[in-house]
């Protein structure tokens, strides 16, 4: 491949390597696969005067032949100077702010200030630069991403694509590389172990080894990072298509089990480990399979199906054959979600949902019965519709019939929007969440039969 190396910068006391420039003709990014309006805010930006690249994860997925979810662009326009471009943008951010160009459709370009690196400047103190110096240029911005096949540029003027930092290379050997010295972009922020076994999994790239040996060294680390991005990073991983890939990954390195500490109990302890090891594999399949459909589960059926093995292990599923033996069964599961999600900060009605459909469960097998149909009282119960889900999802993982029910996540009901406010519609008994299973005299205690 050719690459034409550009003069070598020097910028915040780093001497940054010269970067490469690579030819239209020598790799198979094409703007024609461009979004269109990620073309027209590159232009704009282009025409106010300013340096503006498509960045990150769009050049990665477009050099891999797929097809990109977000265009964002970094460009050498500050905030404010974006929003005098565009009249369709908004500012958001504190630390770091960022302007939002919106188009028909809900669609979103983000556009990003080049930024300089700070707590994980290459070589050096570690020091953290203030937050009111830490715009900087293309060269800078490549080295404070977190791993090298995310920093790569492409310049729609010349169709080239820009390497400060070896990502081409690396996705030519489908190698995922932290940028810099693992150990200490590991330590400054945790997170960035999910990230890298997360893109690992999803284009099927080996981690880089003194990138994977830093992982395991230091996975106990990520029990620092605040819970709420660990959430959210988690779900991630869930969604994105290669879950089961990514299983095996965070097993292998251990980021699992600091996530799920309960887990080890049944996935490494437990006389039949490898049986529940393969059963997890098996629901997360189902999950990607559904996804590369382009059905999402709920987050709260999709964290029942992760908890699944971990419920047939320590739960007496055996001991439910009636409605108040599975409302027992529920209060126990949500008993030990309290303590289990203590680190994720799960909300209590995502736990309550997910106690629900792993207590109906059991049920649902005991009247699975292909010649007839379901019992009319049990397709009455709010929590029928829940607990089908995720036994179609797991008859499927189990060998059976493929899952087909919708999934989309419903609107809550409690929440209304009234133009740009949100507003809460109140319930009869003050707002207060009631029980997993309400109350219901005419069907017994909690809804369930005598």
């Amino acid at each position: 491949m050719n690459k034409t190396p550009l003069p070598s910068v020097v910028t915040a006391g780093l001497d940054l390597p010269a970067p490469l420039v690579i030819s239209p003709t020598e790799h198979p990014v094409s703007i024609k696969d461009i979004d269109s309006d990620a073309l027209m805010v590159l232009r704009r930006l282009h025409e106010a005067g300013f340096a503006a690249y498509l960045v990150g994860g769009g050049v990665r997925d477009l050099f891999l032949g797929k097809t990109p979810k977000d265009f964002d662009i970094s460009t050498s326009a500050k905030p404010g100077q974006v929003k005098k471009v565009f009249r369709n943008c908004r500012i958001i951010g504190r630390r770091f702010r960022l302007a939002q160009v919106f188009f028909g459709g809900g669609k979103i370009i983000e556009v990003a200030t080049f930024r300089r690196p700070g707590e994980n400047d290459i070589g050096g103190d570690d020091v953290v630069l203030p937050s009111n110096n830490s715009f900087g240029n293309p060269a800078e911005d490549a080295f404070r991403r977190d791993l090298t096949i995310n920093a790569l540029f492409y310049d729609i003027e010349h169709s080239t694509i820009i390497d400060y930092i070896g990502g081409v290379k690396d996705l030519e050997d489908r190698v995922v590389r932290i940028v810099g010295d693992p150990e200490r972009r590991i330590t400054r922020d945790p997170v960035r172990m999910m990230r890298v076994i997360r893109h690992a999994a999803r284009a099927d790239f080996q981690v880089e080894p003194a990138t994977w040996e830093a992982i395991c060294r230091h996975k106990d680390k990520l029990s620092l990072c605040p819970v709420s991005r660990i959430r959210d990073e988690l779900f991630k991983d869930l969604k994105g298509g290669a879950s089961s890939a990514w299983f095996k990954l965070a097993c292998d390195s251990g980021l699992f089990h600091v996530i799920f500490p309960f887990y080890e109990k049944v996935l490494v302890e437990h006389a039949e480990a490898a049986m529940y090891m393969k059963n997890m594999a098996q629901n997360l399949e189902v999950s990607d399979r559904l996804a590369g459909e382009g059905q999402t589960l709920p987050d709260g059926l999709l964290m029942a199906l992760v908890l699944l093995p971990w419920a047939e292990t320590e739960m007496d599923f055996a001991a439910v054959s009636t409605q108040r033996d599975a409302y027992v069964l529920s209060r126990s599961i949500r008993d030990n979600l309290v303590e289990m999600f203590g680190k994720l900060n799960i909300k209590r009605s995502m736990q309550d949902d997910i106690a629900r459909s792993l207590a109906t469960l059991p049920l649902l097998h005991k009247h699975d019965n292909d010649d007839k149909a379901w019992p009319k009282w049990l397709q009455k119960k709010s929590y029928f519709k829940s607990g089908m889900q995720l036994f179609q999802l797991a008859r499927e993982a189990g060998g059976g019939d493929p899952a087909h029910l919708p999934f989309a996540a419903p609107e809550p009901a409690a929440v209304k929007k009234s133009g740009s406010s949100n507003f809460r519609q109140h319930a009869p008994n003050g707002g207060h969440r009631g029980p997993a299973f309400a109350l219901n005299t005419k069907g017994g205690v909690f809804g369930f039969r005598n």
